[in-house]
């Protein structure tokens, strides 16, 4: 999961190309910006206007992740900075990814997974340290 900073053919096309196998199967909803991807990989459509499934073609499990993501940034954090965006968009994407999982096996993976790593206050308030201060 990323911040793209629009939603261009370009934009999206580099982003996709960048972070999937070619040849791979990319199932999408109907935006123009998508169209050209069936050069690289397997891609197919769906058109919500007409459908939402149609075989294995669907972007249902896209769509859970993004209504849990809308209520994580409407009810429980309320207010998102952008620049801390990409922090917020990394921990749902672990939630989702790890939702089979039990509390203390995410824990367990969270918690090895920030071993040895520090988050300065300065760095995570957008601020510069000097001499021991921030500003």
């Amino acid at each position: 999961m990323k911040h793209v900073a629009n939603a261009r053919r370009a934009t999206v096309q580099a982003e996709v190309r960048q972070n999937v196998e070619a040849g791979s199967q990319v199932f999408t909803d109907a935006l123009p910006s998508y169209n050209g991807l069936n050069q690289d990989y397997v891609h197919e459509a769906i058109d919500h206007a007409k459908e939402y499934v149609r075989g294995n073609v669907h972007t249902n499990g896209l769509e859970s992740f993004w209504a849990l993501l809308k209520r994580g940034i409407r009810g429980t954090y309320i207010s998102v900075e952008p620049f801390h965006l990409f922090r917020y968009l990394d921990e749902q994407a672990f939630r989702f990814n790890e939702r089979e999982n039990d509390d203390a096996g995410r824990f367990l993976k969270g918690i090895v997974g920030v071993i040895g790593k520090r988050l300065q206050y300065a760095s995570l308030t957008g601020q510069q340290a000097v001499g021991g201060l921030t500003t």
